[in-house]
C-alpha cells in the first residue's frame, strides 16, 4: 500500500457565538470566514469536502418562545441558509439532563428537522454536572421514532442523535454545538491514514500481541499530516479574529475508505473477533497522546451505515450493537448511523440509549447515539438508503 495523500479535511466548523435569533447579517458574516478558510486550505493543497455552521442551543436561546414562533423561526434560519448556500448548520443541543429543561419541549425538534434540511440538533440526557435524566430517554426515543416515520425513508434521523457528556466544540455533525467566542474547528476523513501506518509493518503486527508499537506508529503518521493543517487553523483564526477551537482527531471513515482493515491487523482477524477490542483501544490512544489543540470525541469511528466494510462485517453478523457499545468504552462515539427494524419500540430505543448515556457517565466520556430505525423493514431485510453519505446493509433482529 503507497502512502496515502493527505487526509480530506471532512468539515471546517464555525461556532457562531451569538444567540438565537441569528440575523441574516452575522450568518453572511460566518459564511464569509468559511469561505476564506475553504479557500486557504484548497489553496495550500488540501481537499475540503465540507464548511458548517454550529450555533448556541436553540432552546437556551429561546427559551420564552412558543411553539409556533418556535418552528416559524426555524422555518426563517432555513431560508437564510438556501439563500447564502449553507448546507449544514447545527441549532444545538437540549441540555434535558438538566432538572429544569421542559421535556414536552423536546418534540418541537420533529418539526424543526423534518422539514428542514440543512438543521442539525441533538438532545443531552446526561452530563457530568446533573447526572442522568432517566424520563428524558422516552421523549428522545420518541423523536428519532417520529423522524423515522415522518421523514422519506428515515433520513431525518441523519441530522439527530442523543448526546451524553458531550461538551460543546466536536466539529462533527449532529453532535456539534457552540458555547463562548466564536471559534474555528476541524475534523478529518483521516481512516486510510491509520491504515497508511500500519501497512509497511504488517508482520511485526502479525508476530506479536504487544500493541504499544500500534500507538506509536499511527502517532507518528498522523503527526506528520495534521501539524501542517493545525498549523494553516491557528493562522486562519488569528488573520479572522477568532479562537481556533482544536481537532477532532477520530479518523472518520466514509464508504470504502473505512477503518475497519486497519483493526483487523491489529486484531488478528476479521472485526468483532478476540482481539478487536485492543485493537480499538491502541489506535484510540494514539490519537489521545497527540500534543496539538483538540476538540471533540478524539476517538475511533465505528458508523456502520458510513462505512461499507463495517457494514458488511454487521451484514455477515460479525458485530452487532452489543459489542459497538462494548468498543465505544475505548474509543470514540458511542453509537453511530446503527440500522434498526422499522418495527423497533420507543420503549426499546429508550433502553439502549440509556445504556450509552449510563456509560458516558460512568467512564467520564462523550458518547452519543444516533440510530435508524427504517419504517417497512423487517430483520433479514436490507436497507436502501440512496443518500450519498451512507452505504446499505441488512438488518440485524
Amino acid at each position: 500500500m503507497p502512502a496515502s495523500p493527505t487526509p480530506p479535511i471532512r468539515t471546517i466548523t464555525l461556532g457562531i457565538a451569538e444567540p438565537h435569533p441569528l440575523p441574516a447579517v452575522v450568518l453572511k458574516n460566518a459564511k464569509n470566514v468559511l469561505e476564506y478558510a475553504r479557500a486557504r486550505y484548497v489553496e495550500a493543497g488540501f481537499e475540503v469536502q465540507t464548511v458548517r455552521l454550529s450555533t448556541r442551543p436553540l432552546f437556551d436561546d429561546l427559551a420564552e418562545m412558543q411553539p409556533a414562533a418556535f418552528i416559524g423561526y426555524a422555518k426563517e434560519l432555513q431560508h437564510v441558509l438556501d439563500d447564502l448556500g449553507i448546507e449544514y448548520c447545527s441549532v444545538g443541543t437540549a441540555q434535558a439532563a438538566r432538572p429544569d429543561f421542559p421535556l414536552n419541549r423536546l418534540q418541537w425538534l420533529v418539526d424543526v428537522l423534518a422539514s428542514h434540511s440543512s438543521l442539525s440538533a441533538t438532545v443531552q440526557i446526561a452530563t457530568q454536572e446533573y447526572g442522568l435524566r432517566n424520563e428524558a430517554a422516552r421523549p428522545t426515543a420518541l423523536i428519532i421514532e417520529r423522524l423515522s416515520q415522518e421523514t422519506e425513508g428515515g433520513i431525518g434521523n441523519f441530522r439527530f442523535a442523543m448526546l451524553a457528556c458531550v461538551p460543546p466544540g466536536c466539529p462533527f455533525f449532529p453532535a456539534a454545538y457552540h458555547a463562548g467566542p466564536t471559534s474555528l474547528t476541524l475534523g478529518l476523513q483521516s481512516a486510510s491514514v491509520v491504515m497508511e501506518a500500519l501497512y509497511v509493518h504488517a508482520s511485526e503486527i502479525a508476530e506479536s500481541l504487544d500493541l504499544r508499537n500500534v500507538t506509536r506508529w499511527v502517532h507518528d503518521t498522523l503527526m506528520a499530516h495534521i501539524v501542517p493543517i493545525v498549523e494553516l487553523a491557528q493562522r486562519i483564526a488569528h488573520e479572522k479574529q477568532i479562537q481556533f477551537g482544536g481537532i477532532d482527531l477520530s479518523p472518520a471513515p466514509m464508504g470504502e475508505d473505512s477503518i475497519v482493515p486497519a483493526l483487523e491487523m491489529c486484531g488478528g482477524g476479521p472485526l468483532g473477533g478476540f482481539g478487536t477490542l485492543a485493537a480499538v483501544a491502541a489506535v484510540t490512544s494514539a490519537l489521545k497522546s497527540i500534543t496539538l489543540p483538540t476538540c471533540g470525541y478524539c476517538g475511533v469511528m465505528l458508523p456502520v451505515l458510513e462505512d461499507a466494510m463495517l457494514g458488511r462485517r454487521w451484514e455477515e453478523g460479525r458485530v452487532n450493537v452489543h459489542q459497538l457499545l462494548l468498543y465505544s468504552s475505548v474509543c470514540g462515539m458511542g453509537l453511530d448511523t446503527i440500522p434498526l427494524a422499522g418495527t423497533t419500540s420507543a420503549e426499546g430505543i429508550a433502553r439502549l440509549l440509556l445504556d450509552v448515556a449510563t456509560l458516558a457517565l460512568r467512564l467520564r466520556k462523550p458518547l452519543s447515539a444516533r440510530l435508524f430505525p427504517v419504517p417497512g423493514k423487517k430483520a433479514g431485510e436490507r436497507t436502501q438508503f440512496v443518500s450519498p453519505h451512507l452505504t446499505n446493509t441488512v438488518l440485524q433482529s
